[in-house]
């Protein structure tokens, strides 16, 4: 494979990663579009089902106001019959079965209306539920994300002959070093002067016992004793 043609497939799959990564910044967008999309949908069919709710209370109360009634009628029926006018009694009977026919018909109302909210409940109780779980995918998708590009750049710090951190730490040794060298200099220089000085030459003789240490208050005290004695020893060696 020739130079240009290795280029050119550098230089396709830098193009590859950018556009996938460009992807998926786009489909981030797109997904937490959607998340705002959804709970707003959420808010909507929250507040149908409120009204749907509201309108099967109102259908709750008509059954309830139907039963009262047809309870009423037969009573009034059971008490025309007691009397034996079965004309009366007829018509209580034609009333009853009107108001049973409604009673059915908003029976049947209340029962759709139930078995909506029902629905409705769980259809919105699920939504929540998946809507909340992408939501915290998101989430760690971004955090993982971040925490990434911070391993990315902390990487980059660290690494390479260009880093900050390694010029920083090359700069450091350098310092170190230099104090080092000076501090040598100044022992080299110090150690010069002593010996120029002769204090050299005198610390090897006191070494070797060749001549005395300088004189303390104990060797004072021992040669003024011996000299009160009558014993006048040698004036130490200067």
């Amino acid at each position: 494979m020739g130079f240009f043609s290795k280029l050119f497939t550098a230089v396709r799959g830098a193009a590859n990663e950018s556009g996938e990564a460009l992807l998926d910044t786009q489909s981030m967008r797109i997904l937490e579009q959607e998340i705002r999309d959804a709970n707003q949908s959420l808010d909507e069919a929250k507040e149908n089902l409120t009204k749907v709710i509201a309108q099967q209370m109102g259908v709750e109360r008509d059954v309830k106001r139907l039963r009262k009634a047809l309870n009423e009628y037969e009573n009034y029926a059971m008490q025309a019959l007691d009397k034996g006018d079965d004309t009366l009694a007829g018509e209580i009977a034609d009333k009853i079965a009107e108001v049973e026919n409604e009673l059915e018909a908003q029976q049947s109302v209340l029962d759709g209306y139930k078995n909506s909210v029902s629905n409705l409940k769980r259809t919105i109780r699920d939504t929540e539920r998946n809507v909340k779980s992408m939501a915290r995918e998101i989430n760690v998708v971004k955090t993982t994300t971040k925490v990434n590009k911070a391993k990315e750049v902390a990487a980059a710090q660290f690494s390479g002959s260009n880093s900050s951190l390694r010029t920083a730490s090359d700069s450091l040794e350098r310092i170190k070093k230099r104090q080092q060298e000076r501090t040598d200099r100044m022992n080299a220089a110090l150690q010069m002067q002593r010996e120029e000085a002769g204090d050299g030459l005198q610390e090897k003789l006191k070494s070797a016992g060749i001549i005395s240490a300088e004189a303390s208050s104990s060797s004072v005290l021992e040669r003024l004793k011996q000299r009160r004695a009558g014993q006048v020893p040698k004036p130490p060696v200067s």
